[in-house]
């Protein structure tokens, strides 16, 4: 047992590590949504049709949504029967390498279709990676956490969404203000993915030096690992896995409706200056931040559960809001939304990472985290970009504010098969 003026110490390397995992994953993740947004139409996709090449875009965008339900599955089979430390290590190199190799992508006028199949083919790469990542970051939390603490804990690896937002689609404005749009287009936008090698090679330092969580080695010590935790989840676990699962729907079409599918929206439709519309975004981004540490707190002191009701409630006036919001020549309009969206998301997003380790037992965790959060992943967020982008050619953008509400009541629907349980 550690001593009292060690155990700070400890805790402190172990939230941060906690951190900078997911800060670094979210970065690689995200600036892949910009450019997806802002560059790999026109490179990537060549075609007569503007809004055809942001479709295609936005449906590479969504390979990774169903990368990570295989990754959570491969990285949770071996942080349950191998431990979380080196699980956590190997989902960082693989997203991270994967990263950084698009940045030595050519593009179509180069390559032919070769150029989108390997664009592809990495983004497989960061979906795999992600999908490994953000379950096992939450058990180091969670299960290092003090009694009465999980949800504050637990809000560490969700804060690394905002934290890496900042760092992506900040370097992007910075781009955008030094580069011309003919630089910015040529190799500018590599620039990002070749700095995330610094970032990985920070998160590894910080991972090498932790120990296994005392959970995993209690766990450990009562029974041998499961064979198959996927099996055993699937066998003794499968309603908490499909609670789990609709529950963190609302929280992705969240996200990627107020960032990925409003960037594009807001500069090709709206008409809005891409470091304009990137600012803003990063003035609201603080918000979600904020509504993280709301939430958790709240959480710490009722329930994770009941926050996230709150928070999905919350989600259905969001989405009824955002054609009024979200138009043209009303940028204060546009920032009250995406500030609002995503203060709202905070609340759907933040406890998540005390709720979910919650609904599942110490030996099957890492696996039972990994899939719920990611098939949410796939049915939330993986063709949010593409589907709402289909929805406003055909009704315009209160079919999206419709499809938001939608997806805040399909996780109330989830919630409540928590309380049956």
């Amino acid at each position: 047992m550690t001593t009292a003026s060690a155990a700070p110490a400890s805790h402190r390397r172990i939230l941060f590590a906690s951190l900078v995992g997911t800060s670094v994953e979210f970065y690689d993740f995200y600036i892949y949504a910009t450019a997806a947004a802002l560059v790999f139409p026109t490179l990537f996709f060549p075609s007569q049709d503007p809004a055809l090449q942001q479709l295609l875009s936005y449906a590479s965008f969504s390979v990774a949504f169903f990368a990570r339900p295989l990754g959570g599955l491969v990285f949770g089979h071996f942080g349950d029967r191998m431990g979380r430390k080196s699980t956590l290590v190997a989902s960082l190199m693989l997203m991270g390498l994967s990263t950084v190799l698009i940045a030595f992508l050519p593009g179509y006028a180069v390559l032919g279709w070769v150029a989108p199949a390997l664009l592809c083919l990495l983004r497989f790469g960061q979906g795999l990676g992600l999908g490994g990542e953000w379950g096992g970051a939450s058990l180091l939390a969670v299960e290092n956490a003090p009694p009465g603490w999980a949800n504050r804990y637990g809000a560490f690896p969700p804060m690394g969404a905002p934290v890496g937002f900042i760092f992506a689609n900040g370097f992007f404005l910075i781009l955008g203000a030094l580069l011309t749009d003919e630089q910015f287009r040529e190799w500018g936008w590599r620039l990002p993915f070749l700095a995330s090698a610094l970032l990985v090679a920070l998160g590894l330092w910080v991972r090498v030096t932790l120990t296994e969580t005392p959970a995993f080695v209690e766990a450990q010590h009562a029974a041998p690992p499961p064979k198959v935790p996927l099996g055993e989840l699937l066998r003794a676990h499968w309603l908490p896995t499909i609670a789990g699962t609709v529950g963190t729907v609302a929280c992705f079409a969240l996200f990627y409706i107020s960032t990925v599918f409003v960037i594009g929206y807001g500069t090709k439709t709206l008409g809005y200056g891409r470091e304009t519309f990137l600012a803003i975004e990063l003035a609201a981004i603080l918000f979600m931040a904020a509504g993280i540490v709301a939430a958790v707190v709240l959480a710490d002191r009722t329930s994770a559960a009941r926050v996230l009701v709150l928070g999905c409630i919350a989600t259905l006036p969001v989405g009824m809001a955002m054609a009024a919001l979200v138009t043209a020549n009303a940028l204060l309009g546009v920032f009250a939304w995406l500030a609002l969206a995503l203060f709202v998301m905070g609340f759907v997003y933040g406890p998540l990472g005390g709720w979910l380790p919650s609904l599942f037992p110490a030996r099957v965790r890492y696996t039972g985290v990994s899939v719920t959060f990611n098939l949410g992943g796939i049915i939330g967020g993986g063709l949010t970009p593409f589907i709402a982008e289909t929805l406003v050619k055909q009704g315009g953008l209160w079919l999206v504010g419709a499809y938001l509400a939608g997806a805040g009541a399909l996780s109330l629907a989830g919630l409540a098969l928590t309380r049956r349980r």
